[in-house]
């Protein structure tokens, strides 16, 4: 790509990742990202464009720094509610996805390698060339999948933007309606029922923890075959 081309959009990806990062350090984020109640706080600050700047941060939670977009949306949701919240977020991880994905294509190798270790970039690239549409579907639907990753090496493939759109709008939001969902509040469920599904998740968590590597192996395994 001829300089005048790329140009452009390394100036953008400079300001996303600069002063992206810039803007939630000086704001507080980091320091309130451990505790939902101070995440609520955060986000509330900004009030009235608490929705504004609620989509920025899970915009830039794939665009500029390792940010759980499922903790900030179980706070969006205790503020917003369920639907707006899971709105908000689903447009705003859709947005980041698809940008990190025309970055890495413009920019090419160089930028790609500024923000994705070689480790990971050897393990996934050429699974994602090869196997393409699956193997990004169901990546997106696993949760031990780094999500924001992929979708970086992804943009280095001859996938075409529209269908990664297309994949990224119909598997990145269910983990984040559960997030919204638990935020929101959106179930009635006794205190029984809540203590066996806090057992469950926990149960699910641990399990992940202890064997997500594994299974993430033996699918990787799988596709190469």
């Amino acid at each position: 790509m001829k300089r005048r081309q790329w140009l452009p959009a390394l100036v953008l990806a400079v300001v996303l990742l600069g002063g992206g990062l810039l803007l939630l350090w000086r704001t507080g984020f980091f320091s309130s990202v451990g505790s939902l109640a101070e995440m609520r706080a955060y986000i509330d600050r900004f009030a009235p464009y608490s929705h504004l700047f609620y989509f920025l941060v899970q915009l830039l939670s794939v665009v500029a720094a390792p940010i759980p977009s499922n903790v900030t949306a179980l706070a969006g949701a205790v503020l917003f509610g369920m639907w707006e919240a899971f709105l908000l977020t689903w447009l705003a991880v859709t947005a980041g996805s698809v940008l990190v994905f025309w970055l890495a294509r413009a920019l090419g190798q160089p930028f790609v390698e500024r923000l994705v270790n070689q480790k990971l970039a050897d393990k996934y690239l050429d699974l994602i060339r090869r196997k393409r549409d699956v193997f990004l579907t169901l990546v997106f639907l696993f949760p031990f999948f780094p999500d924001d990753v992929i979708c970086i090496l992804a943009g280095l493939t001859d996938i075409p933007l529209r269908r990664f759109v297309v994949i990224v709008l119909l598997t990145r939001p269910w983990g984040l309606l559960v997030s919204c969902a638990l935020g929101g509040s959106a179930l009635t469920i006794p205190l029984w029922g809540m203590v066996l599904l806090g057992l469950a998740g926990l149960a699910v968590f641990l399990v992940g923890m202890k064997y997500g590597d594994r299974w993430e192996e033996a699918l990787l395994n799988r596709f190469r075959k």
